[in-house]
Order: structure tokens, then sequence, then C-alpha cells
């Protein structure tokens, strides 16, 4: 197991308890103490948590992780996910992506599509996005055109929100927006921790013809803070075959098409 992914595993299950000590650590991830220390103070360096006396407490910002700690969790069946929605975005069409993980590797996805890259000269889709990671990556791209909204970087997601996101978003029209989220729930709809972010992935929404959630089974049936939209009829839920049936048939019972992968 890499340094990565054991930070990601130990913020997890610090997220889930609020506390855990250096000998729980090492059990749980199968790692020797000494490897728990060296994990916990670089962590602690990087204000992801707080070291106590034999163990770690829960940071402020543990909640809601960074971007760069959520890439190895479910990273199979994100990808999965990923190729299916980027499947249903049309050559010359326009699509709006949030930030995220599952977005990220949409992007990925798109810029490595073989319809969309044997299109000749000129561009053969537009990319509207509002996450620099995602415009970095696919600026280099000479098939897509990248519109980037404006806006405040958060750290957490390299999302860009605030009054500027959204102004520029009112200004524009989309065949398409795929949007990862925190949560979301067949009533409350989509949703995410934190409410700037939300309001930046609503103006996405709201500008599309279409809107396609991408989120994996853990995030089903589940509400988080800020809405972003509801799930209404026409909209497609894109998610992975672990899903249970109870929650996909409050999902398709309201017209919701639901995408398994």
């Amino acid at each position: 197991m890499g340094a990565h992914e054991r930070w990601t595993q130990l913020l997890e299950v610090l997220g889930e308890d609020g506390h855990l000590s250096v000998a729980e650590a090492s059990e749980r991830l199968g790692v020797s103490t000494a490897t728990v220390r060296r994990d916990m103070d670089e962590l602690a360096r990087q204000q992801m948590l707080t070291r106590t006396r034999g163990g770690a407490v829960l940071s402020s910002v543990s909640y809601d992780l960074p971007l760069r700690y959520k890439t190895a969790r479910r990273a199979s069946e994100k990808h999965r996910i990923a190729e299916a929605a980027a499947a249903l975005v049309p050559v010359g069409g326009i699509v709006g992506l949030n930030g995220g993980t599952t977005t990220s590797e949409v992007a990925r996805v798109l810029a490595t599509r073989a319809d969309l890259t044997d299109t000749g000269p000129g561009k053969s889709l537009t990319v509207v996005t509002n996450a620099i990671n995602i415009a970095n990556e696919l600026a280099v791209r000479p098939q897509i055109k990248v519109v980037v909204t404006g806006g405040v970087a958060r750290p957490n997601s390299y999302e860009l929100t605030g009054p500027l996101a959204t102004y520029v978003l009112q200004s524009l029209a989309l065949d398409l927006a795929i949007l990862g989220v925190n949560a979301v729930d067949a009533h409350f709809g989509a949703a995410t921790h934190d409410e700037g972010e939300a309001s930046v992935n609503r103006a996405i929404a709201e500008r599309a013809e279409r809107i396609v959630i991408v989120a994996d089974s853990s995030k089903l049936g589940r509400r988080a803070f800020a809405q972003v939209c509801q799930m209404n009829s026409g909209s497609v839920l894109v998610t992975d075959k672990d899903a249970d049936p109870d929650v996909i048939q409050q999902f398709t019972s309201q017209g919701i098409e639901v995408i398994q992968v």
C-alpha cells in the first residue's frame, strides 16, 4: 500500500470515528506503528488532522476531504461511471463539468475518445467548467474548446466559486451538464457539502438541456448540506452495480434514467 492510499484510508477512518490511536490505525491499515506515526505527523503538517498523545483527532477540514485524497476511493467504479457518462456526450456538443474525482475522470475519457480526436481540423467538443484541474488537463487538447468560469478557487476541490462564476454561466447554453456530487437522494436531489460549490453547480445545471449525475453507490440515498438540483424526469444517474435495488427503484419510479456499470 502506497503512502497516498494509506493517508486516504487513515483520513476516512478518522472521519468516521473522530479520533484514532496509533495502535488502532496500525491494526486497521495493516502497517507498522512507526509508519502510522510518520503518516499522522505528515497529515498534521498538512493540517488534515491534529496529533494527540498516542494518536490523532479530527481536524475541521477532514469532513470534506481535498480532491487529492479522494482519487483512490472506489477508483475502478469511478472509471466505469466516467466512461458511461462520457459516452453520452455528442460530437460537437457543449458540456458542462464541475469539479470532483469522477468528473475529472470524465474529462480524461473525453480527452482520449477516438471519435473526438479523429474529426480533423476544428473543435469537436466544447467543455465549460469551473474546475481548474479539468481546464488544465483539457486545454492542451486541440480538438476541445475549453471555457473556464471566473471565480475564487476552493482548495479542497479546485473549483471556482462565487458571483463571478455564476455570472459567466448565466450567459451560456449547454447541451449537457455532467455533475459530480457528495450525495444524491431521489427526493432531495443532488447535493454537496459546500454551499458555494452548490451555487455554481446549480448554475451549470440550470443552463443545460439534460442533467447527468455521476455518483458511485456509496453516495446514493444520502443527503448533504447544500442542494445542487432536483432529480427530475429526463435526468440521468450514472452509478455502479453495487447500488441498492430499492434505492435505484426510488429514482426510476420518478422517471429518472439510471445507468449502472
